[in-house]
């Protein structure tokens, strides 16, 4: 689980740039709106990179909430659905 939060934090850098995230510590209780100011359309990059990655469709797993779910979801809520599929 510790390889897939690592994994998804070096994604999330890739997305949005070291420069934005600095001295942020992406951890299991990150969240993607409030703690990293993830728009939409860098959640979708994020989301086509994971799959890439892990063959995991985030579309259908995201489908499951309303927006508000979306935007206080947790790095670690992430991690556990990628690691629960793989």
């Amino acid at each position: 689980m510790d390889e897939v939060l690592q994994q998804v934090a070096k994604m999330v850098t890739e997305v949005v740039g070291p420069d934005f995230l600095l001295g942020v510590e992406i951890t299991r209780d990150t969240t993607f709106s409030d703690d990293l100011g993830l728009e939409s359309i860098e959640f979708v990059a994020l989301a086509d990179k994971l799959n890439a990655h892990y063959g995991v469709d985030l579309v259908a797993f995201l489908a499951d909430m309303d927006i508000d779910e979306i935007m206080a979801m947790s790095v670690g809520r992430l991690v556990d659905h990628i690691t629960a599929r793989v």
